[in-house]
């Protein structure tokens, strides 16, 4: 059963301090053993990932084998993100949230489109920050390259009949999830640029990244 939980790091001591803005793409390298903390700084914001092996990017997060080696939809503490290889890519270790979205995916031109209007289609999208991020990667990855993501702190429960309903997150400013890597890992974010979705008052804000080495 997952809980909500605290850490005991101190952001004193952490080894590395970023305040990321509104609706922008990011990528950081993990080393195996470093904690990474998101934090959503003014609440509601929904903070889409992608994790890869840093050594070997065919290597990535998989939805399929996470759920399936843990038994339920939702990611909170204790879930640990398992590889298209079936290997422990991450744990979450804590979680002030409560509630992690791994099934609505990432919004595109083509969401934009079938959400929302037709005028929508050009308007930016996490699927073009993911894109934009691994052209400045240097890896030679591309579209072929994306996989499922995760969206952290967005709250997307599953209804009775088996579709999604997209609902108000459950999130708050200053709740943070923070996550234990169990090998070295490319991590591509984009703090979604949605100015179309209600759950974050059409307002994309700002998010910060702590990450301690293995002994902090």
């Amino acid at each position: 059963m997952h809980t909500l939980s605290e850490s005991s790091l101190d952001p004193a001591r952490a080894v590395f301090d970023h305040i990321h803005p509104a609706g922008e793409p990011w990528t950081h390298t993990l080393k195996r053993g470093q904690v990474l903390r998101i934090i959503d700084l003014e609440g509601n914001q929904a903070v889409d990932t992608i994790f890869y092996n840093a050594n070997d990017t065919a290597e990535s997060y998989s939805v399929t084998d996470t759920l399936q080696q843990q038994g339920g939809v939702y990611l909170s503490t204790g879930t640990v993100l398992y590889s298209n290889h079936g290997n422990p890519m991450l744990r979450i270790v804590a979680d002030t949230c409560g509630r992690h979205d791994t099934l609505g995916g990432a919004c595109a031109s083509e969401s934009n489109i079938v959400r929302y209007a037709p005028e929508k289609k050009y308007m930016h999208s996490c699927r073009d920050n993911f894109l934009i991020a691994l052209a400045r990667e240097d890896r030679g990855m591309g579209k072929r390259d994306l996989a499922p993501n995760i969206n952290f702190f967005m709250n997307v429960p599953l209804t009775p009949d088996g579709g999604l309903s997209f609902e108000d997150g459950l999130s708050a400013p200053g709740k943070y999830v923070e996550l234990r890597a169990e090998m070295d890992v490319l991590v591509l974010v984009s703090n979604c640029p949605q100015l179309n979705n209600p759950c974050n008052a059409y307002n994309p804000t700002p998010v910060r990244f702590l990450v301690w080495d293995q002994e902090a």
